[in-house]
């Protein structure tokens, strides 16, 4: 553990002190676009923070190289090495998309192109484990094919997620925790050796996110671009074929007879084909959505619009800041609730407490005005927009006039309460500077 945890630090630490070289460069490079239709900030901001996680990464991988223990992974298995060869095509495909847009056919291929070159070096799914069936071996079309799906839904199920500031790399954050805890208990719980790469990718993949989320969270000051979001949808894809198709059920220590015994018995320890789609269940819902919406429409389904989950979120009433905890929160229960399925699928505890947060976020979903108030005593304490309105006059005797006596953090407040409507002023708080300019723009991309 203490390895994975060095490693962690190192891509987190590595991506953190890159970000802002890297910052400087976009804007130098002028990777600044124009704000476009469907976007939430209100100043243009550079892209290009899929650099500066894209060095994380390989800075993980060679410390990991370089430990005692996980050295073997490089030893054993060619998946870092396929991981790195598909990360560095996509990565390439994402710095030319932030700097010169490239159309979505492009990117597509692209996704396919990164994702072949990982079976090319052997990361593909090499067999099933279906309950009550046993493992079932698959032909190498029909593993490269299934390989190739996975890899290009959930590399676009992240970048359609990645809408809000902080938004993407806090989901994807989360959902490598869950299965960096879920993959490392089958290593170490059963002597799966199979499931140490996709271990190690859940712990650089948690670096990359932890050392970009300081300069990404609201108000964003640099943006992962294509570059950033495509790379970790990328490396999430890679945990998930590796742990789904290259660890065989008879490999586990257990001995409950035959294989179909062993993959029905051991459901609630091994779920290979649930956790990876529980990890990416909210940016998957948003795709789906969006396709049916978008070919509902007449549109193509590639085609950008103000209609992702994080958008309706902002305009129900939320803010910018609730919207992304939100989400946060939807994608942790799901996660961890599957986890914690996978550990004791007996315990009716757990499916109380799923339900309990369950209907916690659904109370957050239909209360975005609400503001918590500190109680009387603890209001010096707390900062003016968490106070009772007239509270400031009297902690401040000087303010005499009525114009004094109002909070301007409560006023700024209530605005960002207010529901987001398009093209209005003052959406989203701190980024916000004006009106913007186009707001025939917003008409033609089909908002309201």
């Amino acid at each position: 553990m203490r390895e994975y945890l060095l490693t962690l630090c190192i891509t987190a630490a590595v991506t953190y002190l890159l970000t802002g070289p890297v910052r400087k460069f976009a804007i130098v490079a002028g990777a600044m676009p124009e704000i476009r239709a469907r976007d939430v900030h209100r100043e243009p901001t550079p892209r290009l923070g899929g650099i500066a996680m894209f060095f994380g990464l390989c800075a993980g991988l060679l410390v990991a190289d370089h430990l005692t223990n996980l050295n073997q992974v490089f030893e054993t298995s060619n998946e870092p090495r396929a991981l790195l060869s598909g990360a560095a095509v996509i990565w390439l495909i994402g710095v030319l998309d932030d700097k010169f847009e490239l159309g979505a056919l492009i990117k597509l291929g692209g996704q396919m192109v990164a994702a072949g070159v990982m079976i090319l070096q052997g990361l593909t799914i090499l067999w099933l484990p279906i309950p009550g069936v046993g493992t079932v071996s698959v032909t190498p079309w029909q593993g490269n094919l299934l390989t190739v799906a996975l890899v290009v839904i959930t590399i676009n199920a992240v970048n359609f997620v990645d809408g809000l500031d902080g938004l993407a790399a806090g989901m994807v954050c989360i959902a490598a925790a869950a299965f960096f805890l879920y993959t490392y208990r089958i290593w170490y719980g059963y002597g799966a050796e199979a499931a140490a790469p996709a271990t190690l990718f859940s712990a650089v993949l948690m670096g990359m996110c932890l050392g970009f989320l300081p300069h990404n969270m609201h108000p964003a000051r640099i943006f992962m671009g294509d570059s950033g979001s495509m790379l970790i949808g990328l490396v999430l894809a890679a945990s998930a074929v590796s742990v789904t198709g290259q660890l065989d059920v008879e490999a586990l220590n257990v001995d409950l007879g035959g294989s179909r015994e062993t993959t029905h018995a051991m459901l609630p320890v091994f779920i290979p084909l649930l956790m990876p789609f529980t990890i990416i269940a909210i940016p998957a819902a948003d795709l789906i959505l969006a396709i049916v919406r978008r070919t509902w429409r007449g549109q193509s389904p590639f085609a950008a619009d103000r209609g992702h989950l994080h958008h309706r979120l902002l305009e129900i009433g939320h803010s910018h800041s609730r919207a992304v905890l939100i989400m946060y929160f939807w994608s942790a229960l799901i996660a961890f609730g599957a986890l914690a399925y996978s550990v004791n699928s007996a315990s009716m505890w757990i499916v109380l407490g799923v339900v309990f947060l369950s209907a916690i976020g659904l109370l957050l979903l239909l209360l975005p005005r609400f503001t918590p108030r500190a109680p009387r005593w603890m209001e010096r304490f707390v900062p003016p927009r968490y106070r009772r309105r007239g509270s400031v006059a009297a902690l401040s005797p000087e303010a005499s006039t009525p114009a004094a006596t109002a909070d301007p953090h409560d006023l700024a407040g209530a605005e960002e309460r207010a529901p987001v409507v398009a093209g209005v002023a003052g959406a989203n708080g701190a980024t916000a500077i004006g009106p913007r300019s186009r707001l025939a723009d917003r008409r033609k991309a089909g908002t309201r």
